[in-house]
């Protein structure tokens, strides 16, 4: 009896707790900043030749709850989420019945609301991570907080994908029908309604049959909540309903990745009205190389077109002015409208290094400068052991020089390096060359174990790739309403931050990946693509157990590419094939110049081996590069044995 007391009381005090904390998570909720929704009216983009190549809003045509079809509504309320209006963001029964059904079956019956939905599409990844879930359930209590239900509606509406590339109600209306969504007769509404479920399948330009089948789907769900008479019921799908299937040859999905940064750069700019970010009426004109682009997608499509658990991202950027002439945040934008250029946090790897190995010049270590490359744990005087290992454990044992730890990739000589300068070096480097994230001076910074933005990171790479000349990325270059007015006009901020014989020498380093004199006990981590390059490039790749990066660059054009998974799951060697070969095809196929970066008048160059960095050695000859003065070392091994 006193053991059924206590459960009693537990199970009381543990549904008494939880509504604590539920009206704690509400009230903190109301509290905090309103989020911001994708809820634009009317804008014209343009790209770099001032073509028009998309019109629309944020998610294509945005359109008032008002001018939607009320059957359409129905429809979807009935088969998404019936209890709407209802609840609060979660619709508690379904979720357990949901469970239930889950147990017994061993199924993944799915129960988010409009809502949740909502929130997914447009803040989230399509992982199922515990992480994911539970940053969803947060968002969608702060959307529940601070917008009507109507405004829900509007917005999953508005931004849903409906198949064939079309994201919002009228952009489908207009596509499967030719009419504006409120004109939509109650077969079609129900007909747009089941698409969502499974967008490539159920929309009727590629399965009509399939779309039809689900279609009856929501009519049953209709006529069970009573939104849909019976006599209605009877007399649907009698006859075969017309499909238009054509789409405004303005509103190129290609872009959709790039639009939706384009949006993200015009909420941040405060001399555009807010009035007119929510009404419409504007006209911008973008950075986009529409050609790029297209080499950029369609390489990218060769490549991992038929991946299902890989993912991929990209950004190029004209170093000399910042633009960003193409980007991609992801594999397939109908599957995920999540952009992982702008919003995902990923650890860069070995990419990091070439910011250490320039502060490495800045302090006078050269580019000949030697540490031995062998398994080798690092003790702290907080009794803290770290032991990095080189990849597949290859070690040269013996002394390299800068530019072969460049060309291997070597872990052992970047961590030495690291610790030789002081943690707190690097750190400051990446903040010089425009990196934002704050980072910390641990050991393992230098081999890239922090999370940075790739639209961040590009913007330290440019500066690079722009002899030290930092300029931050951009995608807008002027907004004029509807009249012609100029709201903003983009204006180039240049700031000097890195010393040009340094950066001229480090972009030199790092054409060594390539470089089949440095093939020794082990190979240049690009050696791979040197055959098929037709101009140099300064290179770097990096890889880390769920992520693989390759950036690349000339004074013309900086490139980053990522690959790996939303989940963050071990990668296998495809990620580093795919990253590498889009890099360099899409480069390849976009530059129209061989262009490299002019030697500096104070800068030498000596052959040496590349290796080891002896003079007048038959192997492994390369040029060395020196700031006039320095091509004797003033830093000792001693000195740094001792340190």
């Amino acid at each position: 009896m006193k053991l059924v007391k206590f459960s009693m009381k537990f199970c009381l005090f543990t549904f008494l707790s939880a509504i604590v904390v539920l009206i704690g998570i509400y009230v903190y909720a109301f509290f905090s900043p309103k989020l911001e929704l994708k809820n634009m009216g009317k804008i014209f983009l343009y790209d770099s030749a001032e073509n028009l190549i998309y019109q629309g809003s944020g998610s294509n045509d945005w359109i008032s709850l008002d001018d939607i079809s009320s059957d359409l509504k129905n429809a979807v309320i009935s088969v998404e989420d019936k209890s709407f209006y209802h609840h609060l963001g979660f619709d508690i029964p379904r979720i357990g019945k949901a469970l239930i059904t889950n147990f017994l079956n061993n199924t993944r019956q799915g129960a988010s609301t409009i809502s949740q939905q909502y929130i997914k599409n447009m803040f989230l990844t399509f992982d199922q991570t515990w992480s994911r879930k539970i940053e969803e359930a947060f968002l969608t209590i702060e959307l529940e907080v601070h917008y009507s239900k109507d405004n829900i509606l509007e917005g999953y509406l508005n931004t849903i994908n409906y198949g064939e590339g079309n994201y919002g109600i009228e952009d489908a209306s207009k596509y499967y029908f030719n009419k504006s969504s409120k004109d939509l007769t109650l077969e079609e509404a129900i007909m747009l309604a089941g698409i969502p479920k499974n967008p490539s399948n159920y929309n009727p330009v590629s399965d009509y049959d399939a779309c039809i089948k689900r279609a009856w789907v929501v009519a049953d769900a209709m006529k069970k909540n009573g939104l849909l008479k019976e006599e209605e019921y009877n007399n649907l799908f009698q006859s075969e309903i017309p499909i238009y299937g054509k789409r405004d040859e303005n509103n190129s999905q290609m872009i959709m990745y790039y639009q939706d940064a384009v949006l993200t750069e015009l909420n941040s700019i405060k001399s555009v009205p807010t009035s007119l970010l929510d009404s419409g009426g504007l006209k911008i004109y973008t950075t986009l190389d529409k050609d790029v682009e297209a080499s950029l997608e369609n390489t990218i499509l060769s490549y991992m077109g038929n991946q299902t658990e890989l993912q991929v991202a990209s950004v190029i950027v004209e170093p000399t002015t910042g633009k960003v002439k193409a980007l991609s945040g992801g594999l397939n934008y109908a599957k995920s409208q999540y952009n992982r250029a702008t919003k995902a946090k990923r650890q860069v790897g070995s990419t990091m290094k070439p910011f250490l190995y320039y502060a490495a010049l800045e302090n006078g270590l050269v580019s000949s400068s030697t540490f031995k490359s062998e398994q080798t744990s690092f003790h702290f005087s907080n009794n803290q052991i770290y032991s990095p290992n080189n990849y597949n454990q290859i070690y040269a044992n013996k002394d390299i020089t800068m530019a072969a730890a460049i060309a291997y990739s070597d872990n052992i000589y970047a961590v030495k390096t690291h610790l030789f300068l002081g943690t707190d070096v690097l750190v400051e480097t990446a903040k010089k060359v425009g990196i934002k994230e704050k980072l910390t001076g641990n050991p393992s910074l230098a081999l890239g174990t922090s999370e940075l933005n790739m639209l961040d990171f590009a913007h330290g790479y440019t500066t690079l790739a722009n002899g030290g000349d930092e300029i931050e990325p951009y995608f807008i270059e002027k907004v004029e309403d509807l009249e012609g007015n100029i709201l903003y006009e983009h204006k180039e901020k240049h700031n000097i931050v890195l010393n040009s014989n340094y950066v001229y020498i480090l972009n030199e380093m790092m054409t060594n990946t390539t470089n089949k004199s440095f093939s020794s006990y082990t190979t240049p981590t690009a050696l791979s693509l040197s055959d098929r390059m037709t101009r140099k490039y300064a290179l770097k790749t990096g890889t880390t157990n769920t992520d693989s990066w390759s950036v690349g660059y000339t004074p013309d054009l900086m490139m980053m590419v990522w690959t790996g998974n939303d989940e963050a799951h071990e990668i296998d060697a495809k990620a580093s094939y795919y990253s590498k070969n889009i890099w360099l095809d899409t480069m390849e196929k976009i530059l129209k110049t061989d262009n490299w970066y002019e030697k500096p008048q104070n800068v030498i160059g000596m052959v040496k081996n590349g290796v080891t960095g002896e003079e007048n050695s038959k192997e492994n000859s390369t040029i060395f590069y020196y700031v006039k003065g320095s091509e004797i070392e003033t830093v000792s091994k001693e000195e740094k044995n001792n340190d």
